[in-house]
């Protein structure tokens, strides 16, 4: 290609933003927003079809003088980000076609904030350089913090302060990751690093520790996961949707990209820690969304029990384990973002998200019963939607490393069954008794168009998976590779030390 098709789709949402302080009236702002996001949607699709699934290297590769000191502008994607970017650019629409007549307050300098955060976030997926990765990774903060804190819920302040805190903390730590390794290889050029520099094992435990700080918060991985349930439950529906679509992916993403091949003994090391903090989420998470009495809530700990799923397959560092994990972090940015519009649309008919002021819906609300009924099927994992293929290859990519693994995490997907059906049964089925629910309307034609697509992407993705591992399986193979090759260089380090000891 001779465009920079990679600027064009990271940059596009600022000119998009740029027409609506020109034009800030309410209509108009929301209608450049919308095509704005369609626009770079359909630029993301044009770097699909022009993606070459047999190499597994970086590709549409743009490189320009930044810094200086060996700090470029240097942006590439291969077989892994490519469907980030094309994930963020497919959500985007639906969030502001979500937020069409939910936001009536500073319409203009909502849809500006959404428009920044898609460049961040595709920025971060396209980043080739550390410097350039860290800047963007650090910047969507802003536009997220702003989003919670002025148009969330009652306590959006607390909510918004508590996520930026908790994400930037954690990133502070990488930061400081990021200057040891300039200063060690003098790049921080991320393919010059992949391919060229291997980190002493002392020092690899240390950065590990470091990036694992940024993106254990940034999943959330249990302990630090305690910021994601305020700030689904206060952030606008849009909120909700693109902080469990994409921004949570930006923390797996992170384990693949740098963790893994950067730094493979201390992957190896420490991925017994990981494996338990991955399993004591998935079963503990799944147990508090069971106590949960708001909709938002309960989906919130369902996200960060099916995260624990991504991690447990990304350390397995088996193929069906790193390729499961991938495709459950592309399933749940669908299903996830799916299920917040689902609550979106009871929540403006009825101004409460409280489960027991529902019930009985499917008397007045069938679509609305049927299409919920696909994305909570898809959030169990049931045969035939695109949750299934997730786990499955999670579990078996964790029954190759360990068969304990397995067993742990199949709790999980028995605990999903319990608190999605539990929260579908108590919504949908059932009398419909509440004299508030006498008159309410089913999907309107808007709704039905922001639905309809998530329901045959959810479906066709179970009973078809082979566009999206046709992209990743290449890129997958490689990174374990580059994984085993870099434990190799430490474990004939580590020999050829104790035979120069020995000689002594």
């Amino acid at each position: 290609m001779n465009l920079p098709i990679l600027s064009l789709v990271t940059f596009v949402p600022l000119f998009g933003a740029l027409a609506i302080l020109a034009m800030p009236k309410a209509q108009s702002a929301r209608w450049i927003a919308l095509g704005t996001t369609i626009v770079v949607f359909a630029l993301s699709l044009v770097m699909w079809a022009g993606f070459d699934n047999a190499n597994p290297g970086f590709q549409m590769v743009e490189k320009a003088n930044w810094l200086g000191g060996g700090i470029s502008y240097h942006m590439g994607v291969d077989g892994i980000s490519m469907l980030f970017v094309v994930l963020t650019a497919g959500l985007m629409p639906f969030c502001i076609a979500a937020s069409w007549e939910s936001v009536e307050t500073r319409v203009a300098e909502y849809m500006i904030s959404f428009l920044v955060l898609e460049t961040m976030m595709i920025g971060v997926f396209c980043a080739l350089d550390l410097v350039l990765f860290y800047v963007l990774f650090e910047a969507g903060l802003i536009p997220m913090f702003l989003i919670i804190g002025i148009w969330g819920g009652k306590r959006r302040v607390y909510a918004s302060f508590k996520f930026f805190l908790y994400t930037f903390i954690g990133s502070v730590l990488m930061l400081l990751a990021i200057m040891s390794m300039y200063w060690y290889a003098g790049t921080t050029d991320i393919a010059v690093l992949l391919n060229g520099v291997h980190f002493p094992r002392a020092m690899q435990t240390w950065l590990w520790l470091a990036f694992f700080a940024s993106f254990a918060v940034k999943m959330p991985m249990w302990p630090v996961h305690t910021w994601l349930p305020d700030a689904h439950v206060e952030a606008p529906t849009a909120g909700s949707v693109i902080l469990a679509g994409i921004l949570l992916k930006m923390g797996g993403y992170g384990f693949l990209r740098f963790s893994l091949p950067m730094f493979p003994s201390a992957t190896e090391m420490f991925a017994p820690l990981v494996f338990t903090m991955s399993i004591v989420a998935i079963i503990y998470t799944s147990l508090v969304a069971l106590a949960q009495e708001d909709m938002k809530k309960l989906i919130a700990y369902s996200s960060v029990a099916h995260m624990g799923f991504v991690t447990l397959g990304i350390f397995t560092l088996t193929h069906q384990g790193v390729e499961g994990g991938i495709f459950q972090m592309l399933s749940h940015g669908v299903v996830s973002g799916a299920l917040f519009l689902c609550v979106g649309v009871v929540y403006d008919r009825m101004h409460t998200r409280e489960i027991a002021a529902y019930g009985g819906l499917v008397s007045r609300m069938p679509l609305y019963g049927a299409c919920f009924m696909v994305f909570t099927l898809a959030n169990v994992g049931m045969p035939g939607t695109s949750g299934f293929i997730g786990e499955f290859l999670t579990m078996l990519g964790a029954y190759l490393h360990n068969t304990w693994l397995a067993i742990f995490s199949a709790t999980g997907v028995i605990l999903s069954a319990a608190y999605a059906l539990f929260l579908y049964r108590r919504i949908i089925f059932g009398s419909l008794v509440k004299p508030s629910l006498q008159t309410i309307q089913d999907l309107n034609a808007r709704e039905i168009a922001l639905l309809a697509p998530l329901v045959v992407i959810t479906i066709a993705l179970g009973f078809y998976p082979k566009p999206v591992t046709d992209v990743t399986t290449p890129a997958v193979a490689k990174l374990i590779a580059d994984n085993k090759t870099g434990l190799a260089m430490d474990h004939a380090k580590v020999v050829a030390e104790l035979h120069k000891g020995a000689g002594r």
